[in-house]
């Protein structure tokens, strides 16, 4: 009875002024306004803590994302035997392996970002990355087909689910955070690690994946040898929320002690920068999935590249791509967003055609033309997440980023492949390029309407 008086009080007077009320432990965290040089800006050292915070958990998330992809075949095998009368089970596998993850990114990106807004961005990185890691321990220790029958590719799906969920959180988390930490002019610059930390995470899937293919037999990485890479993974990810456990909280003080925003806020109050994120991220990650993901495989099937030989090209100039990504972000800094995405933009309306015709089945045209892409692809990548922080204010911001984009990123960017052989089957492959093309220009039309905003001050 004692606590009820006590507590009932306070519930009174939050109900008469909604922007008082006491902030929980985890609100609590320390601010990074705490930890500011004489200028006002944050101290170099707590911005590069801030940057490794959100960069290697950022990697660690991509590691478990795309390890599955790399060991698809693997997982397969002991998970969706072939050879079966069940029909829910190649009907499971094709769910698992090409729609699920992406089918649950907008959802994440939705219930994440109003996480990082109601909670805090530290709050909702923490919790991405534990989902990650859930996920790849479960995919680590999913029983096979032939121990449990169905129950197999079920696990393989909850898993999945919950990959989906975490990586569509992190974009709008991991973003938010990135920009909020960045002192003045160099916001451009901290927010290219956004796609630093993601080629990074790639690239070490495929090299882990690789090495154990290496090292151990067939027999030996088809029965166990890929559950390591998601094992390795799992504790990754622990190392990851080592790292982000000593990040700062970015939203301000104020920010923190007022209402708290409903989960629909940003769709309901910002229809308009809701649109607009659409329109930024439609043709970029259309471009962005075709040259880092769909490529290899269009010149294999198009231009009868070896697979090996393709997958070389595509690993060196992902290497390439993640050089040029701070290059672009310091650039932003200097002339601003637009010049970056207009010329992005344009370039994949012009040249998307031309370049993707010039693969053959010479090593060297497909590795210039991967590379050529990634010059362009810059001008999206490296100022995406700026870009993006910069449309919403501070109280809805992740959650204004995480939904739409992940919507975007879904409906275009994750069904690239899809698409393009859809093209190859109904004998016209010759249209996907255009589709690309198409695309790009609808965005390039959009970046005409953005105003710069890499000189305005960001709202915390």
């Amino acid at each position: 009875m004692i606590t009820c008086r006590l507590i009932l009080p306070q519930r009174r007077a939050e109900e008469k002024d909604p922007e008082r009320r006491t902030m929980t432990r985890a609100e609590q965290a320390p601010d990074i306004t705490k930890a500011q040089g004489p200028d006002g800006a944050p101290r170099r050292v707590s911005q590069l803590r801030q940057l490794a915070a959100a960069s290697v958990g950022n990697a660690v998330e991509w590691y478990d994302w795309y390890a599955y992809s790399f060991l698809a075949v693997y997982i397969a095998d002991r998970v969706f035997p072939k050879g079966t009368g069940n029909s829910l089970v190649p009907l499971l596998s094709t769910f698992a392996v090409f729609a699920v993850g992406f089918f649950m990114r907008p959802i994440g990106g939705l219930l994440m970002g109003a996480v990082a807004d109601r909670r805090g961005r530290r709050a909702a990185l923490t919790v991405t990355i534990l989902l990650m890691g859930g996920g790849s321990l479960l995919v680590a220790v999913v029983p096979t087909y032939a121990a449990t029958g169905v129950l197999a590719p079920v696990v393989l799906v909850v898993a999945r689910l919950v990959q989906g969920l975490s990586v569509g959180g992190e974009f709008a988390a991991s973003t938010t955070f990135l920009v909020e930490s960045a002192g003045p002019g160099r916001r451009g610059l901290f927010s290219s690690f956004q796609y630093v930390s993601t080629t990074a995470g790639q690239l070490l899937a495929s090299g882990t994946a690789a090495l154990l293919a290496g090292v151990l037999t067939e027999d030996q990485m088809g029965q166990w040898g890929w559950r390591l890479v998601f094992l390795i993974g799992a504790v990754l990810s622990l190392i990851g929320l080592w790292v982000r456990s000593g990040a700062r909280e970015t939203r301000s003080a104020q920010q923190r002690a007022a209402a708290r925003p409903g989960l629909f806020e940003a769709l309901r109050r910002h229809p308009r920068q809701s649109l607009l994120i659409c329109g930024i991220t439609a043709g970029g990650t259309l471009a962005y999935y075709t040259w880092t993901t769909y490529l290899p495989t269009y010149a294999q099937v198009n231009a009868g590249f070896d697979k090996s030989q393709a997958l070389t090209a595509g690993t060196l100039s992902l290497l390439f791509f993640t050089l040029l990504q701070p290059l672009g972000g310091m650039l932003s800094d200097r002339i601003g967003r637009k010049p970056l995405l207009l010329g992005f933009a344009l370039g994949f309306a012009v040249l998307a055609v031309p370049l993707l015709h010039l693969v053959t089945d010479a090593f060297w045209s497909l590795l210039l033309v991967q590379c050529a892409g990634m010059v362009l692809l810059t001008g999206y990548t490296a100022v995406a997440a700026a870009v993006n922080a910069e449309v919403f204010p501070a109280r809805v911001r992740a959650a204004g980023i995480g939904f739409p984009y992940s919507l975007t990123v879904a409906l275009f960017g994750g069904t690239a492949p899809y698409v393009g052989t859809w093209f190859k089957q109904a004998g016209h492959p010759d249209l996907f390029p255009w589709y690309v093309s198409a695309l790009c220009l609808v965005s390039f039309v959009v970046y005409l309407t953005l105003p710069e905003t890499a000189k305005q001050k960001l709202e915390t």
